[in-house]
């Protein structure tokens, strides 16, 4: 049997297989489609939009049922989803489909969080970002997957229904024997029904929303890049995003040590400045490789910091952590919800080399604001 610390870091790593296997076929489905980068991007809006409907209400539904119960329900409605996307070709549906998915994936994500927050105060053993890191490699996997499938000319349906049935026997596996580990401590001892953020949670998102956005847009947008800026073959286009993923990885396998050595704040600022430095080697990339170092300097850059972010919104103290975790992804989302339909104009009207290069300020932004990390007296 796996130990309480190994569940919850798999439990991570299925639901990384679970969310992740439909990106890599994106731009497949918008060639099927026929959509224009600017109709993508107003078709992507339906995953944000989908989750944001749910982050009010997310906390009080974690505190009823339980993250246990909550995750083996909706994680098999992001498998499904993200099948019937393959099948399903009008960009209405897409964008209904994304939509649920992003209702399921939203949920199971705040759950996973808040249950890795409650077995670090149950065992005061930092596990955060070891959890991310196992989330990342599970994402990599999946999108080397969806590499070679595309490098076969492998139809995204065969794909993606074929996967269905063995992501969701593993979620059962992973899942059902997980234990309920008693919610961390706070202050206020009433739990509210609408998690509404307040000033602590905005200033989190200050910090970890250049991180979050870029590791959006290269989900998105990264295969796309590189296949209208350069010449190359399907396979190599597919790499940037697991180039990005398998630094990301990497990096959060090793953080949490460097954390307790260093501290957050120290950690952080030097990883959004290497983030910074990365995106500018994508935007002035010379050729296909030089954007695939590019997708891996900034993968250690943002590696770390949108867990950090979680894991410092969940130990504010001043109420449930679920409460903190669902209000800080809110804004999160809001500003998110955004994102798609202005990264795929200016994608449309000046390139993806220049829809990245948006991306820079808000990681200068992640610099200066590491300091919100600091635990609050």
């Amino acid at each position: 049997m796996l130990s309480t610390h190994w569940r919850i870091i798999a439990l991570f790593f299925t639901h990384a297989l679970a969310a992740g296997a439909i990106h890599t076929r994106i731009p497949d489905l918008q060639q099927l489609i026929g959509l224009t980068e600017g109709q993508l991007g107003l078709v992507l809006i339906g995953q944000p939009l989908g989750a944001l409907s749910m982050f009010l209400f997310s906390s009080a539904i974690v505190e009823r049922f339980g993250p246990r119960r909550m995750i083996l329900w909706l994680l098999p409605i992001v498998v499904i989803t993200a099948a019937l996307a393959t099948v399903l070709l009008n960009p209405i549906t897409l964008f209904v489909l994304l939509a649920l998915n992003g209702v399921g994936f939203s949920l199971t994500n705040i759950a996973m969080n808040v249950e890795a927050d409650r077995v670090e105060a149950a065992t005061s053993a930092r596990v955060m970002n070891t959890c991310h890191g196992a989330w990342s490699v599970g994402f990599l996997l999946t999108s080397l997957l969806g590499a070679t499938m595309r490098g076969l000319h492998v139809a995204p349906a065969i794909h993606l229904w074929a996967l269905a049935p063995v992501l969701i026997g593993l979620i059962a596996f992973v899942v059902l024997p997980m234990p309920n580990m008693p919610p961390r401590p706070h202050t206020d001892g009433a739990v509210k029904k609408l998690a509404w953020p307040t000033w602590a949670t905005m200033g989190l998102v200050a910090f970890g929303l250049g991180a979050g956005l870029t590791e959006g847009a290269s989900r998105a947008w990264s295969i796309i890049y590189l296949r209208d800026a350069f010449d190359v073959a399907p396979f190599i286009e597919s790499l940037a995003l697991p180039a990005l993923l398998l630094s990301m990885a990497g990096g959060r396998l090793v953080a949490d040590r460097f954390i307790d050595r260093y501290g957050p704040v120290r950690v952080a600022r030097s990883l959004s400045a290497l983030a910074v430095l990365g995106m500018l080697a994508i935007v002035l990339a010379p050729n296909a490789y030089a954007a695939l170092a590019g997708f891996l300097a900034v993968g250690i850059g943002i590696c770390v910091l949108f867990p950090l972010m979680l894991s410092a919104a969940a130990r504010l103290g001043d109420r449930p952590a679920s409460q903190n975790v669902a209000a800080t992804t809110l804004i999160f989302q809001l500003v998110n919800l955004g994102a798609p339909v202005l990264i795929g104009s200016v994608a449309e009207g000046f390139g993806v080399r220049m829809a990245f290069a948006m991306l820079i300020p808000l990681l200068v932004l992640t610099v200066t604001m590491a300091g919100q990390l600091r635990p609050k007296d």
